[in-house]
């Protein structure tokens, strides 16, 4: 299963380096989006806003790449990759490309973000685990919902109704654990939110690894 993973995030990157108009297309949503912001406050914005703004922006961003995972597949592809494949190796190497992904876009964006608007964070590396943890958090939820969402016609308009209450409870985690780290407070108080995270994290990838075969079957 692990050579099966690995070849299929390679599919993965390569799949994406032909199309680079998408990924190009993210990164101008990106840089646009923190330059209105910019354009907005033209001064010192508060911690709190800040913070919402950097994970609106992600949020936004992260729904827009994660779509396509199953979505782009056509139904010949599928069908290949079902007589082909474990369905466990390929939800888990789309889980695994998606977070690559959503990291990539997360360096990105809290560097024109830092550039453009300030970086108030105090503790860094407080903030950057927020950041694993919450970029994990998106690409399991929003793999698992394209791939349910992928069954059903206008695909992309369920999507979006399906994985926003579901990213609810990962998004209000993730935001109070870089708020924290913004404050400075010791990781003592952060280790709860930590631990949350990962559980959550844990409880997607375990469900979609376990339920992904009888979708796949579909």
């Amino acid at each position: 299963m692990l050579g099966e993973i690995r070849n299929f995030i390679g599919k993965e990157i390569k799949s994406e380096w032909k199309q680079k108009y998408a990924f190009q297309g993210l990164l101008l949503y990106v840089i646009t989006t923190v330059f209105v912001c910019y354009l907005s406050f033209r001064q010192v914005i508060d911690p709190p806003t800040w913070n919402a703004l950097f994970w609106i922006i992600q949020l936004f961003a992260g729904v827009t790449a994660v779509a396509k995972s199953f979505i782009q597949e056509s139904p010949g592809r599928i069908l290949y990759y079902y007589t082909l494949s474990d369905p466990r190796a390929i939800i888990l190497a789309k889980i695994i490309y998606n977070l690559i992904l959503m990291l990539a876009l997360s360096m990105i964006n809290i560097g024109f973000y830092s550039w453009f608007v300030g970086n108030p964070v105090e503790d860094h590396l407080m903030f950057f685990v927020a950041i694993i943890l919450g970029s994990a958090g998106f690409a399991s939820v929003l793999t698992m919902v394209s791939a349910i969402a992928s069954k059903a016609g206008n695909s992309s308009t369920l999507m979006s109704i399906l994985s926003f209450p579901i990213l609810i409870p990962l998004l209000i985690t993730t935001i109070r654990l870089s708020k924290n780290a913004m404050d400075g407070l010791s990781w003592s108080v952060n280790y709860q939110y930590v631990v949350l995270l990962a559980c959550l994290n844990a409880m997607v990838c375990a469900m979609a690894y376990l339920l992904f075969p009888y979708l796949w079957r579909e």
